[in-house]
């Protein structure tokens, strides 16, 4: 699934929970979805890292398997 700036399309790297548009130069706020439910994860985060947990029985999902996609409004 590809994330895409919502005014100029630009196709957009998440990192860390947002996408930064160069072109625009603009932040896009981003949501972790289990890629088995699509339900929002819970985000985890101690001692530096980020694990991701979702509360719908599929338990700890790997950083590799989210599905970002843009943050509703």
């Amino acid at each position: 699934m590809t994330i895409t700036c919502p005014d100029c399309h630009a196709a957009l790297e998440p990192q860390n929970g947002i996408a930064h548009c160069d072109s625009c130069n603009k932040d896009i706020p981003l949501e972790a979805r289990c890629p088995d439910c699509h339900q929002p994860l819970q985000v985890l985060k101690a001692c530096g890292a980020v694990d991701y947990f979702c509360q719908n029985g599929h338990g700890l999902i790997s950083k590799k398997r989210v599905e970002f996609v843009r943050a509703e409004a």
